[in-house]
């Protein structure tokens, strides 16, 4: 190995990952440079060997190898390990006698010394060579589990996984499992960490450490464990006992620790032994009686035990932090038994309290310090921190500890009277309790529960004197305080807030004390170290909120727990929580923590100065002893000495040592004995030394420390790349160290006063508080970032990895927003204001605050010093893309890494210029406050609000204003100020107005040879000209109003253009009038509301919609509190000029709807009101016209509660005129109304057809001349006078019509329809509004072109307001939507497929709502079902229905004929061209006899070659309308046709009974066409007719004829009837087979056997809806022939005789 060593100061050579080697600190020792054949990554010392990783995942082993069998007594150089070959390994690790390696896809190897089986394989003693194992976990769905790091000890490895879970093998506490048995050859999780987020692990000989990630809100969410891991028992349980809550958490679970011979035992200290705190600190002395030989061995030890070892590790603690000394007073004597008595209690009493406290206060230390005697584990005392522990994943610990926090707070504000504060933090830590570490499980005591007969006053007296033991361990070792404080009556006082914190029985809490805990405490400190928020990207950063936790042997303090006992269990320090940890490291006997601020934290064995501290030895974390201004960023711990790596006064960095010397020849120091005394050494150090030879080595990127071995990793300054990436990481923990002094020293004691809140006022206190927030942020983002460059430097040193230039935004953001605050808390004053408290802290001549601002003036006041302090953040800006620029520099221009590198700086030094502009902008902001008259100031002035210009100088007047008046014009980034007032005054601006600057818009007034210099200004409700002092200064206003108002609308600074005329903002009316207090948010135009908008009145009322010129117009809502009801009105639809304006629905508060149109805010038009507390049974419902908000013209009225329907006219919510009305009862009335009554002639008829016609002069109230017709035809004449139904009077004369009278005929004679109203007449105002859609004042008067155009409009508005609401729109109709955006040819000559054309258009537009055909259609189908459903359905009312639906047809095909004017009118003809040779064709395909197409052929040649087709308006628009009403008109028709249907049904019934044959036999059908065998699916499969046979014959004819009843208009059922006569024709042709034309006498039979089969319940009807809808022009034709043959049938069914 000798041959590949070279001097280190003689090589030029060289690149990355230069290993330099050297033992020992002193001046003679030259450090070897290591060749190695590719460059180092990382290096792992054991104690006589080591393992060497290289680029490209090699491993070298060099040393003495003894598991080499080949080479067991050489001494190895760096030898390849071949059996790694193929393996990328990532990470090494060494123990004493054994190695481990990581690969690429997380496996692991392990070779060397398994004695202990710490190689984690079973049966061999030694491992030659890398050998894998396996992480199996049963709880995951991995095989096997992938490891991202080793740490390997003398008798065993941990294992860190990528799921950050730690896992053990070998022998020894220091695995932290719960095994009785070693080795433990198979790896095991260590459970009490699962579930934490390990960051890292470290091993020493006999110990093991962890760094641990504090848990987060994130990690509180996962569900707690509610049960032992072992023995699976529950760890908590809760009895509700009257008034108190017992919490008990007295679980164990003991495993007993069976340890080998060759093992050290666990011992317990013996009851005079001395326990060494401090060579300077004093030890406190106790007496126990010496307990018994079975309390003493064996002795389970357990971290759930508390009692064991809490008191020796908070006694340490708090002596090492320099406090108080613990509480170990002078203990009394206790009985063999165990049992303590009233008198003589294990723990000190009252007066031994105060005896020890008054010895504190008139004596100074002793220079020789007293024993402290320990008796049985039994007598150790817990302390009042002892709740803060290992296990917060259970919620019952955070309940705890927030109760406990209540009781001591409780406490403390009564020892704040007694000025007993400082005495309470120190006794009572609720400080600690309120953190966010976590709460311990205590256990009871073993003894403590034997003398059970107790009082409960003395079991709590001991319970308090328990807790109050010791010391608060927690306070900041940095501030080296020594209190010295008489306590006068602790116990007896203390006694309730100590109570708490006792565990040995549970927790005694009361119900209400537990419902004070469970509230969150809100009045926090501003800003923590572990409570500020990290970056967005939590996983990018390394995280600062960590623990160390640590476990195995601690003869030596090396677990930092403030004493000398063994953990089997991972426990948390406390005493590092909060420091920032980053980096655990261990020797073989003591361990090494360094954090974030590169501060250096050691404990355990300091028998050769490894610790860097005159404390020997130290069982709690301290400080190293480094000069001031040595960062500490990395270290490494040997066998007994320990190697920094930390900055200096330049760029590269310098390696320190502490521990002992070693020069070459002294005797191998491994083989002696661990209690070999110091002086056979060559000497150690008293603190860390600077290595003299560091500088030689160049830029050493990491160190390595093992056995007695010192290894650094440097690199050589290639271009100068490796000195610009350590100065951008050193410069960065610099800045970090003086932004945590700035912090600790400044922020948070001004924080903590008492009466800053007081002073400041409320607002600057609310500034200082997010000020110091964000200054807390800033602290940690830096903190976060020096660790990762920290990080970067120890393992790629590459810019790829780093977070500044991926993550650029996260830096700019935070600096933008503390500099924003920074202004705010500048502009109001608060430098000023935070002077007093300052000088109240700090004092007049506050060296501090120089000291820390580094100022070379010595004369700067409180205040500039605070200026510099809180802006010294914004000068790392300048750092940054000085350094980011340095770094560029080392690359290719061309380089993508030279582009990201100058971005980024590029960035940094934008943000810079612009937030250096801003701060010039709040100085001059504040200067003006500092000036500005009156009591204006208090109102105008805000935190976020800068000055532009102002008037002050008379360059800005108003235009006609009074002589004396005095107008003063303030611009601001946010408004605009008039302040007025008159000039004697002496206030002279009395008055003043803000016009936000969203809502202001100006404009330059033309000159026009006036010479005035005039600008006017437009706000939301006023406009006033300015007039400027000249041309330029006129200039400058408009320019700087512009930008202004740009900027405040987000449009960016600088801009040169105008702000848009038309933007967006809010504003609040304040003039009298509609809009008076009410706020309006949305478009604006020229100071005029215009576009989407809502404005809310301050009475309740909103309107959301659109706007036009100020007011609501189009489309919007709005909602209307009713005071009176407590509910809302509200309104959805169109709006006009401020006011409900066409379509809308309106809900009132009292239930009722309307839906319809308005007019200048009133209903008009057409409508439907619904009234009653349920919209879904309303009592009433009128649709019909509105004109003026009342019931004016035509409609329907249902009074559901009455069971009546009035359909008619009305005038001024009255029935007036003529009208008709039915009722459930099945009366009919026909007639006139006056005054709502039924006034005048009229006819009304019973459900039993009982008939009068006369006067009438009230509802149903006969009155006058008249005549009443019975049923059977008998009628009465005369006067008549009553109320129907309730014997009315008659005087007149009876009747008996003759003999061949018959009462058909009179009945008949009473013809209705008369009285009531025409059908032209009804629902005009619903084609009104269909005109006035297209345009049109009248009905076919407008301009057909604007027509279209309108309807294009409203698809497209209508469209466009259906997207924007929640509700979708199918996909069907969509495309029906897309459709229509077409518009067909409407102009020129129709022809057949022009025609087609336009159906089709009718169907798609009758299809959706949105276009003005579609809502005519819908609004006539809604009023027809309103008038013919319900009580509607009467059988009177057939045919007004029928005249009804006729009169739809003529007046929609008026509006098509007015869309398409070429349209011939309804019976007009479209006449078509056709080829004479085509028609001849068509004759020749038809089945004719030669005869009969000669015949034919003959005719054509004389006809016209035209082809003629009617138009009508039943075959054009009959198909879009009717299939929407045929379920009520076709419950008329079968309703009118009842009795003749029921005959006709009877019929059927019977004569079906019949079989086919008998019923073909019975109708006359001739024998030739029965069909003797009928065909059936199957093929050649044919069905015998018998005379058994039914429904065979002509079934497929019957089934066709059965279709009738699925169809709707009359053209498709007469298609059917077509398609039966056809089925049957095709029949007879297959039997005779041959042609045949039919007779009608023969026909006849045959279709009515087929109609009998067919049974169509209804046909009646069917037929009366045919023969009244059939289109005119094919009564005559084909069609009208079988459709006669179809009646015929009808009437010869129900005459039918069977004899």
């Amino acid at each position: 190995m000798e041959s590949q060593r070279r001097g280190s100061g003689n090589d030029d050579g060289g690149g990355r990952g230069l290993l330099h080697i050297w033992k020992g600190y002193s001046y003679s020792v030259a450090p070897e440079k290591l060749l190695l054949p590719h460059s180092v990554l990382q290096v792992a010392l054991g104690r006589n060997h080591g393992a060497l990783l290289v680029e490209g995942g090699q491993v070298f082993t060099f040393g003495h190898c003894p598991w080499k069998q080949s080479q067991v007594a050489q001494f190895l150089a760096p030898t390849l390990e071949s059996a790694l070959s193929g393996q990328r390994v990532i990470a090494v690790a060494a123990g004493s006698f054994h190695s481990g390696a990581v690969t690429e896809d997380g496996g692991v190897h392990m070779w060397g010394d398994n004695t202990d089986g710490q190689c984690g394989l079973s049966g061999l003693s030694l491992v030659p060579n890398p050998t894998p194992i396996a992480l199996a976990d049963s709880d995951s769905s991995l095989s096997t589990v992938p490891v991202k790091e080793l740490a390997c000890g003398e008798q065993h490895t941990l294992a860190l996984s990528v799921q950050h879970e730690v896992w053990a093998w070998g022998s020894g506490c220091q695995l932290g499992l719960s095994a009785t048995v070693f080795p433990v050859s198979k790896p095991q999780k260590v459970e009490l960490l699962a579930g934490r987020c390990v960051l890292q692990v470290a091993c020493g000989a006999k110990h093991s450490l962890a760094l641990v990630r504090c848990l987060g809100p994130q990690d509180t969410q996962r569900p707690p464990a509610d049960k032992c891991g072992q023995c699976k028992q529950l760890l908590y349980t809760m009895m509700d006992k009257e008034d108190h809550v017992i919490i008990s958490d007295s679980h164990q679970c003991l495993p007993y620790l069976e340890q080998p011979e060759d093992d050290e035992k666990l011992k317990t200290p013996s009851t005079n032994s001395t326990l060494k705190l401090s060579p300077s600190e004093p030890a406190l002395s106790s007496k126990t009686s010496t307990p018994p030989p079975q309390s003493v061995s064996p002795v389970p030890v357990n971290n759930s035990d508390p009692t064991q070892f809490e008191n020796v590790e908070t006694q340490e603690s708090s002596l090492a932090a320099q406090e108080l000394p613990a509480s170990d007073f002078d203990l009394s004597d206790t009985k063999s038994s165990g049992a303590p008595s009233a008198k003589s209690s294990p723990y000190p009493d009252e007066q031994a309290v105060k005896e020890y406290l008054k010895k504190l206060s008139d004596s100074t230390q002793a220079e020789k310090t007293p024993k402290v005697t320990i008796g049985g584990l039994h007598t150790l005392l817990p302390s009042a921190a002892g709740l803060i522990s290992a296990s917060s994943n259970n919620p019952l610990n955070n309940l705890v500890a927030s109760c406990a926090s209540a009781v001591g707070e409780r406490v403390a504000s009564t020892y704040e009277a007694l000025s007993l504060k400082k005495m309470m933090n120190m006794y009572l830590p609720t400080g600690a309790l309120r953190s966010a570490g976590p709460v311990r499980q205590m256990a009871a005591d073993p003894r403590a529960g034997e003398n059970t007969t107790e009082p409960v006053r003395e079991e709590d007296s001991v319970q308090a004197k328990k807790s109050c033991s010791t010391g608060d361990i927690h306070e900041e070792e940095a501030e080296r305080l020594h209190r010295r404080l008489s306590l006068p009556g602790l116990l007896s006082q203390g006694r309730y807030a100590v109570h708490l914190l006792s565990s040995s029985y549970g927790l005694l809490l009361s119900p209400r004390l537990l419902r004070k805990g469970g509230r969150s405490k809100t009045d926090a400190a501003s800003f923590t170290s572990s409570g500020m928020a990290a970056p967005a990207d939590r996983e990018v950063l390394p995280c600062l909120q960590t623990e160390v936790w640590s476990w195995g042997h601690g003869e030596h303090g090396q677990l930092g727990h403030g004493d000398n006992l063994d953990r089997l269990q991972p426990l948390c320090i406390k005493s590092l929580n909060s420091k920032e940890v980053v980096r655990v490291g261990a020797g073989s006997h003591h361990s090494v923590a360094l954090t974030a601020q590169s501060q250096l934290f050691s404990w355990g064995s300091n028998s050769h100065g490894q610790l860097g501290h005159m404390e020997s030895p130290s069982t709690v974390p301290r400080l190293a002893k480094l000069s001031e201004g040595i960062r500490v960023w990395d270290v490494s711990a040997g066998e007994r000495h320990t190697l920094l790596l930390a900055d200096g006064d330049c760029i590269q960095p310098i390696i320190y040592y502490s521990g002992e010397q070693v020069k070459e020849g002294t005797r191998d120091h491994n083989k002696q004995e661990e209690g070999e005394e110091k002086d056979s050494f060559d000497g150690y150090t008293q603190q860390p030394v600077l290595l003299p030879f560091c500088m030689n080595l160049g830029f050493v990127s990491s160190v390595f420390a093992g056995g007695q071995q010192c290894m650094a990793l440097s690199d050589k300054n290639v271009m100068g790349f490796i000195a610009s990436l350590h100065e951008l990481a050193s410069a960065e923990r610099k800045f970090y160290s003086k932004l945590c002094s700035i912090k600790t020293h400044v922020i948070s004691p001004l924080l903590g006063l008492d009466s800053l809140s007081t002073t400041l006022g409320p607002v600057i206190f609310r500034l200082t508080r997010t000020l110091a927030s964000q200054f807390g942020h800033l602290c940690h983002l830096t903190g976060q970032h020096a660790v990762s460059l920290t990080v970067n430097l120890r393992r790629s040193r590459s810019i790829k990895s780093l977070f500044i230039l991926d993550h650029t935004e996260i830096f700019l953001d935070s600096y933008n927003e503390y500099s924003s605050t920074l202004d705010e808390f500048h502009v109001m004053g608060g430098y000023l204001t935070l002077t007093k408290p300052t000088l109240d802290l700090f004092g007049k001549s506050p060296e501090l605050l120089q000291k820390l601002t580094e100022c070379s003036e010595g004369n700067l006041s409180t205040t500039d010093l605070l200026v510099v302090l809180f802006c010294l953040p914004m000068l790392h800006l300048q750092e940054y893309g000085r350094l980011l620029l340095k770094l560029a520099t080392c690359f290719e221009v061309c380089s993508n890494d030279y582009q990201r590198l100058q971005d980024s700086c590029s960035k940094f030094e934008a943000l810079d210029l612009v937030l250096k502009k801003k701060r010039k902008e709040a100085e001059y902001t504040f200067l003006f406050w500092k000036g500005f008259p009156g009591k204006m100031t208090d109102s105008l002035r805000k935190a976020h609000r800068r000055l532009i210009c102002e008037s002050s100088n008379k360059a800005l007047t108003l235009q006609n204003a009074g002589r004396f008046s005095v107008n003063w014009f303030i611009l601001f980034n946010d408004a605009l100020v008039h302040a007025q007032g008159m000039a004697p005054c002496k206030n002279l601006f009395s008055t003043h107005h803000v016009f936000p600057l969203a809502t202001l818009w100006v404009e330059p007034v033309p000159e026009d040879n006036t010479g005035l210099y005039g600008l006017k200004l437009i706000t939301p409700e006023e406009m006033f000209t300015l007039l400027a002092s000249s041309a330029l200064e006129k200039a400058k206003w408009i320019r700087c109003i512009n930008q202004a108002v740009a900027q405040a609308l987000g449009l960016g600074e600088g801009q040169k253009f105008e702000p848009p005329i038309c933007r967006s903002s809010t504003y609040t009316f304040y003039k009298d009038g509609r809009l008076k207090e009410a706020t309006y948010e949305g478009r604006w135009l020229a100071g005029k509301p215009h576009g989407r908008g809502m404005i809310k009145w301050p009475d309740g009322r909103i309107y959301t919609g659109s706007f036009k010129n100020g007011q609501e117009d189009g489309f919007g809502e709005f909602v209307a509190p009713n005071k009176t009801l407590n509910k809302n009105d509200h309104y959805q639809g169109h709006w006009k000029d401020g006011k409900m304006h066409g379509v809308g629905t309106y809900r009132y508060a009292n239930t009722e709807v309307y839906e319809g149109s308005y007019q200048d805010g009133l209903r008009h038009g057409h409508g439907m009101l619904r009234s009653g507390k349920l919209n879904t049974s309303s009592p009433s419902v009128f649709i019909g016209q509105w004109v003026h908000d009342k019931k004016t013209g035509y409609g329907v009225f249902d009074d559901i509660t009455k069971g009546e329907k009035y359909i008619g006219m009305w005038q001024d919510n009255m029935r007036q005129g003529t009208g008709v009305v039915v009722t459930q009862f099945g009366l009919y009335y026909e007639g006139s109304f006056k005054d709502n009554k039924m006034m005048g002639n009229g006819i009304l008829l019973s459900e039993d057809d009982t008939t009068y016609e006369g006067e009438f002069s009230d509802d149903w109230t006969l009155n006058g001349k008249g005549v009443l017709t019975m049923a059977n035809g008998d009628y009465l004449e005369g006067s008549f006078s009553g109320e129907w139904g309730a014997g009315p009077k008659v005087t007149g004369s009876y009747f008996k019509p003759h003999l061949f009278e018959t009462d058909k005929d009179k009945i008949q004679s009473v013809k209705l329809g008369r009285l009531c109203v025409s059908a032209e007449e009804k629902w005009q105002a619903v084609f009104d509004e269909c005109w006035c859609q297209l345009g049109c004042e009248s009905p076919g008067q407008g301009d057909i072109r604007k027509a279209w155009d309108n309807i294009a409009v409203a698809l497209t508005t209508n469209r466009r307001h259906i997207l924007d609401s929640p509700e979708r729109l199918s996909r069907s109709h969509s495309r029906t939507l897309e459709s229509l955006e077409v518009i067909p040819q409407h102009v020129g000559l129709i022809t057949m497929e022009r025609y087609h054309t336009i159906h089709r258009y009718l169907m798609k537009a009758c299809d959706t709502p949105l276009h003005p055909l579609g809502r005519l259609v819908e609004a006539l189908v809604a009023v027809y079902r309103m008038t013919y459903v319900g009580v509607g359905a009467n059988r009177r009312l057939l045919p007004q229905a029928v005249i009804e639906l006729k009169s739809y047809l003529n007046r929609i095909f008026q509006v098509v004929r007015f869309l398409f004017p070429d349209l011939p009118e309804d019976g007009g003809i479209i006449r078509e061209p056709v080829d004479l040779q085509e028609k001849e064709s068509d004759v020749k395909g038809e089945r004719l006899s030669e005869q009969e197409a000669s015949k034919q052929n003959q005719t054509l040649k004389m006809e016209w070659s035209y082809r003629s087709h009617m138009v009508s308006s039943l075959a054009l628009l009959l198909p879009v309308l009717l299939p929407r009403l045929y379920p009520p008109l076709f419950t008329l028709y079968a309703l009118d046709k009842e009795r003749e249907d029921d005959v006709y049904w009877e019929c059927v019934l019977r004569l079906n009974k019949q079989p086919d044959l008998a019923l073909l036999a019975f109708l006359g059908v001739q024998q030739k066409f029965w069909p003797l065998s009928v065909s059936m699916p199957a093929p050649a499969e044919h069905l015998q007719v018998l005379s058994t046979t039914k429904d065979i014959c002509f079934a497929s004819a019957v089934e066709t004829l059965q279709q009738i009843s699925t169809t709707f208009t009359p053209s498709d059922k007469l298609h059917v009837i077509q398609l039966t006569f056809e089925e049957i024709t095709k029949e007879v042709q297959s039997l005779l087979k041959q042609d045949f034309l039919w007779s009608m006498d023969d026909l006849f039979p045959v279709f009515l056997y087929v109609v009998l089969r067919a049974r169509i319940r209804n046909l009646g009807s069917e037929v009366n809806l045919i023969e009244d809808l059939m289109d005119p022009c094919i009564q005559h034709g084909e069609h009208g022939i079988m459709f006669t043959t179809l009646k015929a049938c009808y009437y010869q069914i129900q005459h039918e005789r069977i004899t």
